[in-house]
C-alpha cells in the first residue's frame, strides 16, 4: 500500500526514476480497487458501478502515466515511449517487456538509480 500511496502524492512527477516494484505494485493495487468497485457497483446497480470505475480511472489516469514514464526513465528510455501503447497489440507488449526490464546500473540521465536506496524500508540496495 505504500507504494501506491507514494504513487499517488508524486501523481504528476513525470521526472525521475521508478523501479519495477513501484510500478508494479501500483498496478496491483489499481487491478485490486477496480476490481472491488466493479463488484461493489454490481451489487448496487451496474450503472452506479459503471460511473465509479469511469471516475476512479479518471483519478489514476496522470499517476498511472507518471508513474509509467518513470519506469521507462528507470531503463534509460524516453517517457515519449509510453506513447508506443497507442499502436495496437504491439505497442502494449513492448511496453510490458519495458517494463518488466531491470533498471540501468548507476546514474542514468533522468537520475540516480532508486535502487540505491528504498525510502520505504529505509535500506540500501544489495
Amino acid at each position: 500500500m505504500q507504494w501506491y500511496l507514494k504513487v499517488m502524492k508524486n501523481y504528476v512527477g513525470f521526472q525521475g526514476r521508478a523501479r519495477r516494484t513501484e510500478f508494479w505494485m501500483f498496478a496491483l493495487f489499481n487491478v485490486i480497487i477496480s476490481f472491488v468497485l466493479g463488484f461493489l457497483g454490481g451489487l448496487i446497480d451496474v450503472t452506479v458501478g459503471t460511473v465509479l470505475g469511469y471516475i476512479y480511472g479518471l483519478v489514476v489516469l496522470l499517476p498511472s502515466l507518471a508513474v509509467g514514464v518513470r519506469r521507462l526513465h528507470d531503463i534509460g528510455k524516453s517517457g515519449w515511449m509510453i506513447l508506443l501503447g497507442l499502436i495496437p497489440f504491439v505497442g502494449g507488449i513492448i511496453l510490458l517487456v519495458f517494463y518488466c526490464l531491470d533498471s540501468e546500473q548507476g546514474d542514468n540521465q533522468y537520475g540516480p538509480n532508486p535502487k540505491a536506496f528504498d525510502p520505504v524500508h529505509n535500506t540500501f540496495a544489495k
